[in-house]
C-alpha cells in the first residue's frame, strides 16, 4: 500500500497536512515514516495512528439505542428494567 506522499508523488519532505485549526493531521518523512492524527472541536487529539502499527483511538463511540421489543428480540426473552 502506498503512503499519501507516494500517491501524490511528493518529493519535498517532510510532508505535512494541517486541518483548518492548524492541527497537524498527517506527517510523513523521506523514509516513508508517517503518522495521522484526528482532533475534537477543542483541538484535543482523539485519534493517532503511525506507520509502526501503533493506534490510540479515543474517538467517541456511538450509543446504541433500542426499543423494548428490539431488546427482547436480541436477548430472546422478556425482561423488566430495574430502577
Amino acid at each position: 500500500m502506498k503512503t499519501i506522499a507516494q500517491q501524490l508523488n511528493v518529493k519535498d519532505f517532510p510532508f505535512e497536512i494541517k486541518d483548518k485549526n492548524n492541527n497537524l493531521i498527517y506527517y510523513e518523512n523521506s523514509n516513508n515514516i508517517w503518522w495521522i492524527g484526528e482532533y475534537d472541536k477543542n483541538n484535543n487529539e482523539i485519534y493517532y495512528e503511525d506507520s509502526y502499527g501503533y493506534i490510540n483511538d479515543n474517538r467517541p463511540k456511538p450509543t446504541a439505542e433500542f426499543t423494548m421489543d428490539e431488546l427482547v428480540a436480541k436477548l430472546g426473552y422478556e425482561f423488566k428494567i430495574k430502577k
